[in-house]
């Protein structure tokens, strides 16, 4: 089992440092709306320039240039740029009403070599060098921060850097992945297959699971979720003029720390995807996944939606498509091949037992497979029963923990 999760963690930083930080957005700004604006055509969706490999070789030098910014800042605001046109192109391929993307918000990109984490601090490249902001740790202590950020069962992987006027603080955006012996597992291609999918499934409790058993959990998001509620509802009692203008900017920021949670979630489930060597990414059908998830807060709805959307547009950048399949079952379904039994009486909350074979799993890792198997015989029906489609030999894999299941073969599931 993989279980990735992200951090919000406010940082102190000096007011030398802070000053560096500053200039050090700006002038990252500067490179991603530099690079927006070379992209863009105003004519046509075609014209936009989306590939990220020549848009970096046309700008790289220029922006190195213009700027004092370290080499992986350029190239981290080149990627978002990137990243933000094909979002617009995708949109305005669907007939929406869309516009050249500017950027506004002090944010940065930080990967494993523009960014060194400690367990009580992190050391940053910035335009002076780096600087090395502490953590500050939540008053209201324990939180899901302690259970990872400071734990040696989690490594840190890539995070944003961002910085809310509102209050003058910078905030870190930190995804972390537990460490697990199962990670050294390496999936075993099978040589024969048309593609591989990855299984997603969304739930209250995690997140998002994968088919590979990589678990994005929930329990931060809900806990700023709280957090963020029990503040509107003191300055609302407040009735204030100052209360209500703080109130504007506390949704603002809410509104933003949302976003950039369900940014990096995306992005790690791409990630996930394409370490796996993942052609296709499966989701349920979201519509009715309110009737179907009674116990799901507007929140959670509204996470589960922007999280495909982000998904739909980030994934296709890196040669991964996305498509939907329908929930029915998934939850009650035995993924095991060679049973498949289906009965509502299998899901006990988070444990999933069939009543036919014993198999016994995190409900949500079986729903995740389950959707990744009913995408993969789907599609492998589909090849098979189309005039064009030759000898019928078409497959499809389903990717799973330590290794890929063959949608029509009916093999035991590696990793079970």
């Amino acid at each position: 089992m993989d279980v990735r999760r992200t951090a919000v963690v406010k940082l102190a930083v000096s007011d030398e440092h802070r000053d560096t930080l500053h200039r050090t957005a700006e002038q990252y700004l500067y490179c991603a709306n530099r690079t927006a604006d070379y992209c863009w055509s105003e004519t046509s969706y075609s014209e936009c320039k989306t590939n990220k490999r020549q848009v970096r070789d046309a700008l790289y030098s220029d922006l190195r240039a213009e700027t004092e910014l370290p080499a992986q800042l350029v190239q981290a605001a080149i990627r978002r740029a990137v990243e933000a046109i094909k979002g617009v192109v995708e949109r305005w391929k669907k007939g929406q009403c869309v516009s050249s993307p500017t950027f506004t918000d002090e944010t940065m990109d930080y990967d494993m070599r523009s960014a060194t984490f400690y367990r009580r601090k992190v050391s940053l490249a910035t335009i002076e060098g780096r600087v090395e902001p502490s953590f500050v740790l939540p008053a209201d202590s324990p939180t899901p921060y302690e259970r990872y950020v400071l734990s040696e069962d989690y490594e840190f992987r890539e995070s944003t850097l961002r910085y809310d006027a509102a209050t003058d603080e910078f905030y870190l955006n930190i995804s972390t992945r537990r460490i697990d012996g199962n990670d050294a597992e390496v999936p075993v291609d099978t040589g024969h297959s048309d593609q591989t999918v990855l299984g997603i499934d969304l739930g209250v409790n995690s997140l998002a699971v994968s088919s590979t058993g990589t678990f994005w959990q929930g329990d931060e998001y809900d806990h700023w979720c709280r957090e963020f509620e029990k503040r509107r509802g003191e300055m609302q009692q407040r009735g204030t003029q100052a209360a209500h203008n703080a109130l504007l900017r506390l949704g603002k920021r809410e509104d933003a720390w949302r976003k950039q949670y369900i940014h990096t979630v995306a992005n790690e489930l791409v990630a996930e995807a394409v370490e796996r060597d993942c052609d296709v990414i499966a989701f349920e059908d979201l519509t009715d996944i309110r009737e179907r998830l009674p116990h799901a807060k507007w929140h959670h709805v509204w996470a589960f939606r922007r999280l495909f959307e982000y998904v739909e547009y980030k994934a296709p950048e890196k040669g991964v498509s996305v498509e939907q399949v329908a929930p029915n079952h998934t939850s009650q379904r035995c993924s095991r091949t060679d049973c498949g039994f289906t009965h509502e009486a299998n899901r006990h909350g988070e444990r999933f037992c069939c009543q036919k074979c014993g198999y016994e799993v995190n409900a949500d890792y079986n729903g995740a497979k389950n959707i990744g198997l009913r995408y993969a015989r789907k599609r492998t029906h589909r090849l098979r029963s189309s005039p064009t489609s030759g000898n019928g030999d078409a497959e499809v894999d389903l990717r799973v923990n330590g290794g890929t299941l063959n949608g029509e073969s009916h093999r035991p599931i590696a990793g079970d």
